[in-house]
């Protein structure tokens, strides 16, 4: 839904919420918060406890399909919507499922050892202490702005959509910060992991993450989009339904096991979810993901909670302490107060109304 006076359609699971510690009224309370405009341009909102669905809601708004508008669409249980940037965080775990795997370097290994096309680049010693772990934290060091609307050419992915030679155009850009010391958000460092994990594996994006990831998820429509230069977007490219997006949250949650069997090595998580640097922005960064804090009342605090970022409010959030995973499709794409109603989903409707431990 995309306007403050928006209905919302909630899913009856009020029995299962008080089951599973929550005011059974707390969908009720989600739809005074959109009813009262406090939560605008919400698509979707999914949370489960326990791997039981405790709040569901589906609206109708104005969508996109990675910036192409697609117009008025009624969301639903089976209907894919944009991750944008939460793409980063399934692009971590497929990089601990292939480290995992022995198809992917370590992480201290410099990156540039890894793109032999540019040895102009690695003559310079300071360009080559950039590694793989500095650019799963975006802390490379190297001059990145996304700051501008993802409809500028001079904002930093869309320039790297655009040149000729993405790879290069990241290399290049002037070094502006000692590696590991600086957090600059990034999807150029996405982009060199998701080209490591290509050329490590042999398969695209989209056919490593079917066989390892989600396959074993039960996952089988999804998609992921591609630039002109047919190399698919390991920043942004990804499109799920919120209840496969859930999935990933639930398997994050059970440290990477799936029905028995493990899919994301547990060690990989615990390395992915410690907050290694400040984002500057009231949360920390591990690899691609954020860490952020909370009180509960029930659970006393600071909660720890992780979560995947994307544009126009997207969110997949997990906090393993309460054993809550939580997905938010919204609507309000390029604009920089879209993470003001997701967060208020996220605090102020889901875990504060969790009652019991």
């Amino acid at each position: 839904m995309t306007s403050p006076d928006a209905a919302i359609s909630l899913s009856p699971h009020a029995l299962a919420a008080e089951n599973r510690g929550f005011d059974p009224m707390i969908g009720r309370k989600l739809q005074a918060g959109v009813e009262s405009g406090l939560l605008p341009h919400l698509h979707v909102v999914l949370a489960e406890r326990g791997g039981e669905t405790v709040l569901e809601s589906y609206g109708t708004g104005t969508d996109e399909d990675w910036g192409r508008p697609i117009g008025e669409v009624a969301f639903g249980p089976d209907t894919l919507h944009d991750l944008r940037s939460i793409t980063k965080s399934i692009v971590s775990l497929l990089y601990g499922i292939a480290l995992g795997k022995g198809l992917v370097p370590r992480i201290d290994t410099p990156i540039l050892a890894l793109f032999a096309d540019y040895p102009d680049l690695a003559a310079d010693p300071e360009r080559m202490e950039r590694t793989i772990e500095h650019a799963l934290t975006m802390s490379l060091g190297m001059a990145w702005d996304e700051t501008k609307p993802y409809t500028d050419p001079e904002n930093s992915e869309i320039a790297m959509e655009l040149a000729p030679d993405r790879y290069r155009y990241i290399l290049e850009r002037d070094l502006v910060a000692e590696p590991g010391t600086r957090w600059i958000y990034s999807g150029g460092a996405t982009a060199l992991v998701g080209r490591i994990i290509e050329t490590g594996t042999g398969k695209t994006l989209p056919d490593f993450a079917r066989e390892v990831l989600f396959d074993p998820l039960g996952i089988t429509t999804f998609k992921w989009s591609a630039g002109k230069d047919g190399t698919h977007s390991s920043a942004s490219g990804v499109r799920l339904t919120a209840p496969d997006l859930l999935k990933i949250g639930r398997l994050v949650l059970n440290d990477g096991v799936w029905d028995g069997r493990s899919i994301v090595p547990e060690a990989w998580l615990r390395a992915s979810l410690r907050p290694v640097l400040a984002t500057g922005e009231g949360v920390d960064y591990g690899y691609f993901w954020f860490c952020g804090k909370a009180q509960n009342a029930a659970l006393g605090g600071p909660l720890p909670w992780f979560g995947g970022f994307g544009n126009g409010g997207q969110r997949l959030f997990v906090c393993p302490k309460a054993d809550v995973a939580a997905v938010v499709y919204s609507g309000n794409y390029n604009n920089w107060m879209a993470w003001v109603p997701p967060t208020r989903v996220w605090l102020e409707i889901i875990l504060a109304n969790l009652q019991k431990a």
